[in-house]
């Protein structure tokens, strides 16, 4: 998304749509291209990592559009200098070819009514820890990682296992809060991180009979039937130590730690704060349960959109609690974590408002705006432009012709950083001119100044 122009019921979009280098209208997705492709790289997008992909590829299963995608960073005919193998093209029977080498990004314009924000999170770095030891000891995985290990469909096909590809844990340890509840990194509770990491332990404990401990500062399961999952974990035997994990290493304490266990242990230092004691548990596999974090470009996203982020970088709503799918700047919504941390069953609700509010939008053809607007008094506009570049809004716009300035009602919040700027005074606020506001503070005068009534 490059430009957003206009106002509600007629947005201008302009869209950047990067090439695929694939033609879209020719390609059946048939996977010939993606099986011939002789190079083979590291997924560190959908399989976290851990898993790999083609040169030539699906970004993820169900895709849409459901074709392959082509890799220039990574395929053998751009870093050749434009004269690699070209497998996929030669193997690709469609006529005419539907591989397009020379395929350049375009710009797209649309004109939409209204605009819905999912855009979703991004996974804590957990390397912004560096006591825990992630991309410096090789068993230390995040729970993304660990998600793709369970998945069926995933690179290990279900199984859960060491960074070696084949032995399987005996002991694992599962951290929550990283990077979450944390003054150094995010103060904010990430919403998911206690559910997801009692679901990693049912999980590991059905698929390897390993030894699960987790570690946890508050258990907070509030969900329908979360707290009865909770207990069927623990009932599966799951330990749980109530503190925050100060360490995680390899290196032992002492000889005689050393010569008890196997090399490759790590060491989890952790205070159990309702055994009072410091612990030292020696496990195979520390899984860390990453927080969520806004996106890292929410701030730009939220200029262009004429919305604002709050200090932790998430977008605000129109009001939490009585309206979280609107946005100040009408026609724009919010769902899921773009406006703050959530759970799947909460953002599949909240993307299923913000739809029907749109369809509501729609069906009236006519939208009713808030009364309070501003409004500018052409004949005492001096035509200075200080207010232009003070709306929060972008609904005040300079008339050459005339040499004033004007203010789109679709767009205005009657916020009044205009009238308050304007040194003219040729901008006033409906229902709060300066007549108005100043019989209301007479009221209130009059008011204190009544002798007080003798009971």
């Amino acid at each position: 998304m490059e430009k957003v122009e206009g106002y509600v019921g007629n947005y201008t979009v302009t869209i950047k749509k990067k090439p695929r280098y694939v033609d879209e209208d020719v390609c059946t997705g048939c996977g010939i291209c993606v099986e011939k492709c002789p190079v083979l790289v590291v997924d560190d997008k959908f399989e976290a990592g851990i898993g790999y992909r083609k040169a030539i590829y699906w970004p993820f299963a169900q895709a849409v559009p459901n074709l392959p995608v082509l890799d220039p960073d990574t395929c053998t005919y751009y870093i050749g200098g434009k004269g690699g193998c070209k497998a996929c093209e030669k193997f690709c029977p469609t006529v005419p070819n539907s591989i397009l080498f020379d395929q350049k990004e375009q710009r797209v314009t649309l004109n939409v009514g209204n605009i819905i924000l999912a855009t979703g999170w991004d996974l804590f770095d957990a390397r912004r820890i560096p006591q825990y030891g992630y991309g410096r000891l090789a068993n230390v995985f995040t729970n993304l990682e660990l998600e793709r290990m369970c998945n069926a469909a995933g690179p290990t096909g279900g199984k859960v296992v060491l960074r070696d590809g084949q032995t399987a844990p005996r002991t694992v340890a599962i951290v929550h809060c990283v990077g979450s509840r944390d003054r150094n990194y995010n103060r904010h509770c990430s919403a998911i991180c206690c559910m997801q990491s009692l679901k990693t332990a049912h999980l590991v404990k059905e698929r390897t009979g390993a030894e699960v401990y987790n570690f946890y500062i508050d258990i907070r399961t509030p969900g329908k039937e979360y707290d009865e999952f909770y207990q069927r974990v623990l009932d599966d035997g799951v330990h749980f130590v109530r503190g925050k994990v100060a360490e995680v290493t390899d290196i032992p304490f002492d000889p005689a730690e050393a010569s008890r266990n196997e090399a490759g242990t790590l060491y989890v230092q952790v205070e159990d704060t309702l055994a009072g004691l410091q612990r030292r548990i020696p496990v195979d596999m520390v899984v860390l349960s990453a927080g969520l974090e806004p996106r890292r470009d929410s701030a730009a996203v939220g200029k262009t959109f004429g919305i604002a982020c709050s200090t932790s970088g998430w977008f605000i709503e129109k009001h939490a609690k009585m309206d979280p799918i609107a946005t100040m700047t009408e026609g724009v919504f919010v769902a899921g974590c773009a406006g703050g941390p959530k759970d799947i069953p909460a953002s599949v609700s909240q993307g299923a408002a913000a739809a029907a509010r749109v369809l509501n939008y729609i069906r009236q053809g006519e939208l009713a705006l808030e009364p309070v607007r501003a409004s500018v008094l052409e004949e005492q506009c001096s035509g200075c432009r200080i207010c232009n570049g003070l709306c929060p809004f972008n609904a005040i716009s300079f008339v050459e012709e005339r040499k004033v300035t004007e203010i789109n009602a679709a767009l205005c919040q009657g916020c009044g950083t205009c009238v308050a700027a304007c040194p003219a005074g040729a901008i006033q606020g409906s229902g709060f001119s300066n007549e108005q506001v100043m019989a209301q503070i007479e009221g209130l005068l009059r008011n204190f100044a009544r002798e007080p009534e003798v009971v």
